[in-house]
């Protein structure tokens, strides 16, 4: 009797829990195809205005939409919903609402908070390499949760590198402002020094900035201060990348230590698919 009742408790828990994969899996379909459908939308009326850089765009996202599935199954990998849905709405926030719709123009921390959500999920990713070989027992390796959280933020931090190395390359080579300039009251270097030597000089409290080009024929007047091309940018993204990638190492050193305990984390840790 006891053994017919723990198989029927079994049954039913293996049940219950099927259920929950499928509402994961419809939650996921919907969250990919209204995304999809919006992205096309956002096409289509992009085309009839004749903006064919944006058109690119679109279908750049639409092509960004479809690796979640191609990477797990060409690498045998299951992707939490958490971490699938994210990377589905931070594709969205960045290109469609962020470039086309200017929202990095409109909302000023809207690139910031897409920055620290990247090195977030880049942490996660990082994480789960680590603990899928540290698990394996195939091989003889036991890395300590200190270890495995330093990887998370290491790998973050390189896939946050390496994406500003497309941002400085975009704006260089293609005429592109990824590295979005800011106007600033203070400048030091010693490029300014009168005398040649490698001092730095500081100028404060700039008012304004006369740019003059083609042959001192035309002028621009930069209001309010001088123009700094990108650094401050650049190392604000570093900084909030770094902010989100400890947040999840964090979270990763309380797993391994308690996987019960803070089995929220599982939500956002792609596995190996047995």
């Amino acid at each position: 009797m006891r053994c017919l009742s723990k198989k029927k408790t079994n049954l039913q828990e293996n049940n219950s829990k099927n259920k929950n994969d499928k509402k994961k899996k419809g939650w996921n379909i919907t969250i990919y195809l209204t995304l999809r459908l919006l992205v096309i939308i956002s096409m289509l009326n992009q085309g009839y205005n004749g903006n064919w850089n944006n058109v690119f765009l679109c279908i750049l996202t639409l092509i960004l939409f479809t690796l979640p599935s191609l990477v797990s199954k060409k690498f045998h990998i299951e992707l939490p919903t958490g971490l699938e849905i994210s990377t589905y709405l931070f594709i969205f926030a960045s290109e469609i609402l962020g470039e086309i719709q200017n929202f990095y123009g409109i909302f000023t921390y809207w690139d910031t908070m897409l920055h620290t959500l990247n090195g977030f999920l880049c942490g996660a990713i990082g994480f789960s390499l680590v603990d899928i070989l540290n698990n394996n027992e195939n091989l003889h390796i036991h890395l300590t949760p200190v270890f495995v959280a330093m990887t998370s933020i290491c790998f973050s931090m390189t896939i946050g590198i390496f994406w500003e190395f497309i941002e400085y390359a975009a704006d260089t080579y293609l005429g592109k402002d990824m590295q979005k300039d800011r106007i600033v009251q203070k400048i030091q270097s010693v490029k300014i020094n009168p005398e040649g030597k490698n001092e730095v000089v500081s100028i404060e409290d700039i008012n304004k900035t006369i740019i003059y080009y083609h042959q001192m024929e035309d002028t621009i007047i930069i209001e309010e201060g001088y123009l700094e091309i990108g650094l401050i940018d650049t190392m604000k993204d570093l900084f909030v990348n770094f902010i989100g990638a400890f947040v999840f190492s964090l979270i990763g050193y309380f797993y391994i230590k308690n996987r019960e305990g803070y089995h929220f984390a599982e939500k956002f840790i792609p596995r190996l698919k047995r």
